[in-house]
Parts: structure tokens; C-alpha cells; sequence
């Protein structure tokens, strides 16, 4: 018989502790429906701080912004606004909900494509813009001289860098203006002073790859030192997100799943997805074809970690220093914007098992009262396991060697598999058990929910621990006010909280 695949999801600090509390989370949805999202705002604070301690130990200053676009949630914006986290928006309705909740316009950024009436908004409030294209400059300064504006702070968004050293490969991007393209757009920018103030240059790119991302940020150092020429003297750097999550416990999980899916297209062990779906991988002739589309699941070196890892990489082209040192030495700030790894650790989906049903191929069939757009780990490639909170956890079956169960969705569509992967579970769900999607707060939970065939979209409360108590409340009702008398979080809200005793 062969032995389970497991891919157990690395559960760490409150997020741990809030999956030690079933009957809370059962009484929750029983209250508030399933699906249900869990957030934990005190945890992307303490995310933001650990990010602000790498510019500290490489005495560097500089700026850590969330992207918003990861999340809706209220009550992480909120809090964040009650700390020196700055904020990324990418749309007028982000804009407006930052402000609304309490970020002061010096920290804010926009980013990504933008309408005239958010590019109205960003100038009206003096909030910096992150310009993406030649056009958007034009649209920008025409807009703050229509209006007789201040001029407005701009970053240039740069993309298609190449190295000073070994070869490179940089994977095209439809953001940003290419560096070999920069000098003409300088020279726009210095022509139109009196709308626009250029204070620094930015990167995102979608790429995990360190090699990739410090040949960029080298790239920036060169064009800001260019700037002079054009009277221009802008001291920031931005360098985007990307910084990754590391989603399992244990990397030889992950090691040995990707191994076994491999033998699994070639034919040469029973199938281990619905349909014999191979991520990305095909079998050709006897031999394995394609690339795997996943999200890395296991990235040790990810989050801050990763950020430091870069700010040492030595720099190919400028004398072998450090990055940071580079920094350093030109006086330079540095921006980021993390929002998959500000939200690490940060909350969970809760699903209600609908059906269990035993197939005669073995795997049984598990419906949830969810959909794949609620908690979006197909869309977005990561592989982890859910975490089995049952009903009635005295009468809970005993645990067996693995589990395989497919989990399906509750729309009216083949399609709606809450994951594509045959899943093991410690032990087989009863219907009332609730599964847990934990770390899924940074682009899983709602970044594509809708009301498809009527379904409801999951509610969102905020959960923190008040000395021996688990405190809770809907996410829009969440304020960041401190309380007298609290022992471990000073976290409340305007909203009378509800309690429950761990």
C-alpha cells in the first residue's frame, strides 16, 4: 500500500493557537455561515515590524508598504494604519478605503494601471504615485496643471533590465518603462517640475528568482545615478513584493509529492489528481514533458529572510559590494511592497462538510459549503493540505494511515474542485466537521470571491487573543483602539467584542 502524501501546512504562533479552539471556530460559522474568513490583524503588524528589522540590521532607512490588492480585509488596514507601515493601493476604491482607514496620505503609494479619476484622487490627496508608462506621465501632468495642483511625488516603474555580468534571463513584462528607454522619459519628467517631483525609481517583477530581482535593483541604482544629467535627484528605490511564503511544514513533503505527481503523468503509479490533470507536465514517448505550474510551496528562504538574502547579494557590475552596501553608501531609501508575506501566518477559511461519499475507485468525495473562488489555491498553484477540526471531537474517529479524499465545491460545475490533487487526510471528515485552509489570508481568501450561482461570498471576522481570551468581531466593525486592563494584545473595538474563554 503506498504511503500517504501529506502536505501539512506550516501552522506557526496565533494562527496555531486559534486552530487549537474548535468549538470558537464552529460556533462561528454556525453563526456567521460557511465559508468563513478568520483574520488575525495583530500578526501582519508583528509581519511589518520583522520586515522593518532587516532595514535596521543593515542600516538602511526606508519605507515597508502592503499591497493591498492581497487582501480586503478591513481590520488589516486598519491596523497597519496604528503602526509606521505604509500602504500600496492599485485601484480608487483601495485608495479610498486606505484613507478611510486612517493612513495619512505621506503613506500611501499608487501603483499599477490607473483611471483618471484615481490618478485625480492620488494628486488631490498628495499621495505618491507610482507611474507605470510614458502615457500615465502625460495623463498625470496634464491633470495636475488642468487643476492647478502641487506637484505630486512620482517613482518611475522600471522593467526589462539587463546584467553587467553573467546572462540573465528577464522574463517580459506589460508594467513599467524599459530601462534601455528611461533617458527620453527623464528628460519629460525634468521638462514638467512644476507638476511632477521625481523622488525615486521602482521594480516589480513577477519572478521568485534572487539573481533576477538584484540584477533590477541594480539596474535602479544605475538609472538614479543618471538622474543628475537631467537636474533630477530622486533617493528612493522600490523594489515591489515577491518575497514568498514558505506554506509547509516540511520540505520533504514537498520533495516527495513532485516526485511521485511525476510518476503519476508517466504512468507508473496510480493516478493523483482528478482526471490525471499534471500541473503543467505531460508524458511524451515515455519521457516527462512541460514545466510544473505550482507556487513553490516549500521556500525556506522567503518573507524577511529573503529581503536580507538580497541586500547581501554581492553586485556583478558595481565592484562586488553588497547591495545594502550600495544603498549605504549613495544615502539611498528603500521601498518595499510585500503582501503575500505581510500576510503570512495571518488567517484561515473555514468550510462545513457537506457530503462525504465513497467511491469504488477508493478516494472518497467530500463536499464543502465552498466554492474554488473562496479560498483560490488552484488558481494560484499552492498545495497544502486543510486542517480537520471535527464536530465532536471526543467522538472523532481514531486517526489511520492517510485518508484520500477529493474536495469538491458547492457550485453546479465539474470544474468547482477545491483542489485538483487527491488530498490525505489524518482522518476521513464527518458531515458537521469543519476544514480549516490555514495561511490563506494573502491572496486566497478573497482576492477572487464572487456570488457566483447565488452562493454567498464568506463572511470575514477579526480574531485576537486578550490575555487568556480569544476576542472576535466582524471585520468592518474592527478599530484598533487600546483598552485598559488587556494582558497580551491591547487590540479592541469600537464595536462591543464578543469573548470566549480558551
Amino acid at each position: 500500500m503506498d504511503l500517504p502524501l501529506y502536505l501539512q501546512p506550516r501552522v506557526e504562533g496565533r494562527l496555531r493557537e486559534l486552530l487549537t479552539q474548535p468549538a470558537l471556530l464552529h460556533d462561528l460559522v454556525r453563526a456567521l455561515g460557511s465559508p468563513l474568513n478568520v483574520v488575525l490583524p495583530n500578526q501582519i503588524a508583528d509581519n511589518a515590524e520583522a520586515f522593518q528589522s532587516v532595514y535596521t540590521g543593515h542600516h538602511l532607512r526606508g519605507e515597508v508598504f502592503f499591497a493591498h490588492k492581497a487582501n480586503r480585509s478591513a481590520a488589516f488596514v486598519r491596523r497597519l494604519a496604528a503602526t509606521p507601515a505604509a500602504i500600496d493601493v492599485a485601484s480608487l476604491g483601495e485608495l479610498q478605503h486606505a484613507l478611510g482607514a486612517g493612513f495619512a496620505p505621506d503613506r500611501v503609494m499608487a501603483t499599477g494601471p490607473k483611471t483618471a479619476e484615481f490618478l485625480w484622487l492620488a494628486a488631490r490627496c498628495g499621495i505618491t504615485v507610482n507611474l507605470d508608462s510614458p502615457a500615465e506621465l502625460d495623463e498625470l501632468v496634464s491633470l495636475v496643471r488642468r487643476h492647478a495642483l502641487r506637484p505630486v511625488r512620482v517613482l518611475l516603474r522600471l522593467s526589462s533590465f539587463t546584467s553587467a555580468g553573467s546572462t540573465i534571463l528577464s522574463r517580459p513584462s506589460r508594467f513599467g518603462t524599459p530601462v534601455a528607454e528611461v533617458d527620453a522619459l527623464l528628460a519629460r519628467i525634468a521638462d514638467a517640475r512644476d507638476a511632477v517631483e521625481l523622488i525615486g525609481v521602482a521594480y516589480h517583477l513577477d519572478t521568485i528568482g534572487l539573481a533576477e530581482k538584484a540584477t533590477a535593483l541594480e539596474g535602479c541604482l544605475t538609472v538614479l545615478a543618471g538622474c543628475h544629467r537631467h537636474g533630477l535627484h530622486p533617493r528612493i528605490v522600490d523594489i515591489g513584493g515577491g518575497f514568498g511564503v514558505d506554506y509547509l511544514a516540511e520540505g520533504d513533503q514537498w520533495d516527495r509529492w513532485t516526485s511521485e505527481l511525476a510518476l503519476a503523468v508517466l504512468g507508473r503509479r496510480p493516478e493523483l489528481t482528478w482526471g490525471g490533470h499534471g500541473y503543467g507536465w505531460r508524458a511524451e514517448a515515455g519521457s516527462l514533458r512541460g514545466a510544473l505550474g505550482l507556487y513553490p510551496a516549500h521556500r525556506p528562504l522567503s518573507g524577511p529572510r529573503y529581503l536580507a538574502e538580497l541586500l547581501g547579494t554581492a553586485s556583478a557590475g558595481m565592484g562586488e559590494r553588497s547591495l545594502a552596501t550600495l544603498l549605504q553608501e549613495h544615502l539611498y531609501d528603500l521601498w518595499v511592497e510585500p503582501g503575500r508575506a505581510l500576510l503570512d501566518q495571518c488567517g484561515a477559511v473555514l468550510a462545513r462538510v457537506l457530503e462525504v461519499r465513497p467511491t469504488a475507485a477508493g478516494p472518497h468525495l467530500v463536499r464543502l459549503d465552498l466554492n474554488a473562488r473562496d479560498v483560490s489555491l488552484e488558481e494560484h498553484g499552492v498545495m497544502m493540505d486543510p486542517v480537520l477540526l471535527p464536530a465532536t471531537p471526543a467522538a472523532a474517529p481514531p486517526p489511520a494511515e492517510g485518508n484520500p479524499v477529493y474536495l469538491l465545491g458547492n457550485l453546479c460545475l465539474e470544474a468547482d474542485l477545491i483542489t485538483r490533487r487527491m488530498v490525505y487526510l489524518p482522518a476521513l471528515p464527518r458531515v458537521g466537521d469543519l476544514l480549516a485552509f490555514a495561511n490563506t489570508a494573502g491572496y486566497f481568501m478573497d482576492f477572487s470571491a464572487d456570488h457566483a450561482l447565488h452562493q454567498p461570498v464568506a463572511r470575514t471576522v477579526a480574531a485576537w487573543q486578550d490575555g487568556a481570551r480569544w476576542r472576535w468581531c466582524l471585520d468592518e466593525q474592527y478599530w484598533p483602539l487600546e483598552t485598559a486592563g488587556t494582558t497580551t494584545e491591547t487590540t479592541a473595538t469600537a464595536a462591543q467584542p464578543q469573548e470566549v474563554l480558551a
